[in-house]
């Protein structure tokens, strides 16, 4: 049996063709095969893309909006029409609704081409930030849009000289002071900063009522709330890392994910009725844009600083000459900085060259200028003096490999704020980096002037 598959191998090989392809295909296979152990056996280089922004995102929280509000109840029966616009803001004895004992049409004038572009514009703001996962929205804009007509085109009342005036035969209601309408109640109206529990910041049983739903209402009935202070704050749970890290903050920035409004609020660690800590964050304005919203969706601005982001793997030292600055000097012909240096000649110091330097740092007394440009024991001169200066002392500074152009250039770094993986630096730095450069990840596993990509 082993005869005949010697016989059959050696078989094979009489019948391979001995020809100019087969030398060709050969050459092709062995250096294709050479190539892939080369790759598997070299140390790939990971690039990274430089991004600018903070070190880290901020956090986001769903907070609970408290107000100074009171709900306003009827002390008559009959069927109502609202006249006052949610959401808006109305003075003391200002008509808010009307009750008769009949359904009625509420009297109005024309609408001018004024009061129709601001409509078109509310409709236009509506339709834009639309969310059909909260339906309920719809109808409670419905009944806004219908207060906001009549607003628009006025209350007409029945000549009458009795004390109580009407409107189309109804009773008209005003407001007791003044404050913000709105036509929904929650149940929350009444809460504070000490009665803060866990359970109020869950919206599994959360019920908003939409009072413009009721077109007849009996006496007692809530008909508005008002709210009566621009005065407001919003309150957010705290973990034991949060407490920490906002207990020296008296004040803070708020970005309201709504609107992306920011603005900045005075900030105060409490402990509700639970015993939990809380961050309660006070405004003296800007109320009236989430005066309908118990809910807010917020991210505390915490990470101001910013700059061009990168892996604190990609980190490399480089040495610099240091030399003082009262060495430096300026070419006559061309303006360019840089240093006399001397030159000997069979044994005798007999002459000066300029040479041109790349200063890539400096400091009170210092230039840092690359190694390349002198070596160890070069002897400068003092423009309009006799002083020199014996080039020797190194110092390190922080920077990347930058491999825009395929191969590894020394980029520096001035770095403002880490964490365990990234760093941010500072943008426009001399000689550094700009978003969108690619760099080294790995900065230990090349050296410069390496050629990367060909």
């Amino acid at each position: 049996m082993t005869i005949k598959k010697k016989n059959v191998i050696s078989g094979w090989f009489h019948k391979i063709p001995l020809n100019i392809g087969t030398f060709i295909f050969g050459a092709l296979f062995v250096y294709m095969l050479i190539t892939v152990i080369l790759y598997l056996t070299a140390d790939h280089i990971q690039s990274y893309q430089v991004t600018a922004g903070p070190l880290s995102s901020n956090k986001t929280y769903t907070a609970l909006a408290i107000r100074e509000e009171s709900v306003v109840n009827t002390n008559a029966s009959g069927y109502i029409t609202y006249y006052a616009r949610e959401n808006s803001k109305i003075g003391k004895s200002e008509a808010v609704y009307t009750l008769g004992d009949s359904p009625s049409q509420a009297a109005v004038n024309d609408l001018t081409e004024q009061d129709y572009a601001g409509i078109r514009s509310s409709m236009a703001g509506f339709a834009s930030t639309y969310d059909s996962d909260n339906f309920y929205d719809v109808y409670n804009y419905k009944y806004q849009l219908e207060g906001s007509i009549l607003q628009y085109s006025g209350l007409q009342t029945d000549d009458s000289t009795d004390a109580t005036q009407t409107a189309n035969g109804q009773a008209i209601y005003r407001a007791s002071q003044d404050g913000i309408v709105v036509y929904s109640v929650d149940g929350y109206e009444d809460v504070t900063a000490d009665q803060l529990t866990a359970d109020l910041f869950s919206k599994k049983n959360y019920q908003i009522t939409n009072l413009q739903k009721e077109r007849k209402v009996t006496s007692g009935d809530p008909v508005y709330k008002l709210i009566t202070s621009e005065t407001w704050s919003v309150i957010i749970p705290l973990s034991s890392e949060q407490i920490i890290s906002l207990a020296e903050k008296k004040t803070i920035r708020v970005k309201f994910l709504k609107d992306d409004a920011t603005q900045t609020g005075s900030l105060a660690i409490v402990i509700g009725e639970d015993g939990n800590y809380y961050g309660k964050i006070t405004f003296s304005r800007g109320m009236i844009r989430y005066s309908g919203d118990r809910f807010l969706n917020i991210e505390l601005v915490t990470n101001i600083k910013t700059g061009l982001k990168i892996p604190l793997s990609s980190i490399v030292k480089k040495n610099f000459y240091v030399i003082p600055k009262e060495y430096m000097a300026k070419d006559e012909d061309n303006g360019d900085a840089g240093f006399y240096r001397k030159v000997t000649r069979r044994g005798k110091d007999d002459s000066s060259e300029f040479v041109s330097a790349t200063v890539y740092q400096e400091d009170d007394d210092y230039y840092y200028v690359d190694t390349d440009t002198f070596k160890d024991g070069d002897v400068i001169l003092k423009p309009d003096s006799q002083s020199t200066y014996e080039i020797k002392e190194k110092k390190a500074l922080e920077g990347v490999y930058c491999i825009n152009k395929g191969y590894a250039v020394f980029r520096k770094i001035v770095m403002i704020e880490q964490n365990d993986e990234y760093c941010i630096v500072e943008t426009g730095t001399t000689y550094g980096l700009s978003q969108f450069d690619y760099i080294v990840r790995n900065g230990n596993t090349v050296n410069e002037d390496d050629i990367l990509f060909k």
